[in-house]
């Protein structure tokens, strides 16, 4: 089966996360190290979901997630959050909020189709959004404790924290109307025909 060209391009984001937990551990920066290690392991997680259960997700996810953690990576490392601020660290969180929303569909899909939850479109739409703003709200409050604990600088006032959120929620709105389109297009059955194998469609 040929692969998608899109898995390629999270392939190279994947392997550009190496080069920086590379560079990170040249400059004796061990927090990068372990953040991009972290990282590394978390976009190999669709890999791991298709061997452990065969369930195959689309190529989208890998490279949303591939490119969403190496955006944050190299902020990092390279110094792009404070080179690009705030545009940077905008785009990132911009970028994350679809990837999370991405995912939060697929998933919230799927336990639809296992668990025979029958959930309606409005319910999957607003789990959308919920599910993003609810990792937002997590990831601010590691970014906090990283600020308070360790003496980092990774926020910059509520302002900066507002913002982040806000464009967090732009991308989890755009991809639950995307979501919504869809729904009313296809039904949830079509929607996760395609990431579920056979053996598995008969139970």
């Amino acid at each position: 089966m040929k692969r998608p060209a899109g898995l390629y391009l999270a392939y190279l984001f994947q392997s550009l996360i190496v080069v920086n937990i590379l560079i990170a551990f040249s400059l004796e920066d061990y927090s990068q190290v372990f953040g991009g290690i972290l990282a590394l392991g978390l976009t190999m997680v669709p890999a791991i979901i298709t061997r452990r259960w065969s369930i195959v997700l689309p190529w989208q996810v890998n490279l949303l997630i591939a490119l969403s953690l190496y955006l944050h990576i190299a902020g990092g490392v390279l110094g792009y959050y404070d080179i690009y601020y705030p545009y940077y660290d905008k785009v990132a969180h911009l970028i994350s909020g679809i990837t999370v929303s991405v995912l939060a569909f697929v998933v919230v899909l799927l336990l639809d189709r296992f668990s025979r939850l029958n959930l309606s479109r409005r319910m999957i739409v607003g789990f959308i959004i919920i599910a993003a703003m609810a990792m937002e709200g997590f990831w601010e409050i590691y970014e906090w404790l990283f600020d308070t604990f360790l003496g980092t600088t990774l926020q910059h006032g509520l302002d900066d924290t507002m913002l982040d959120m806000i464009f967090v929620l732009v991308g989890a709105v755009a991809v639950a109307l995307a979501g919504n389109r869809y729904l009313s297009e296809f039904s949830k059955e079509e929607l996760t025909r395609k990431m579920v194998h056979e053996e598995l469609r008969g139970e």
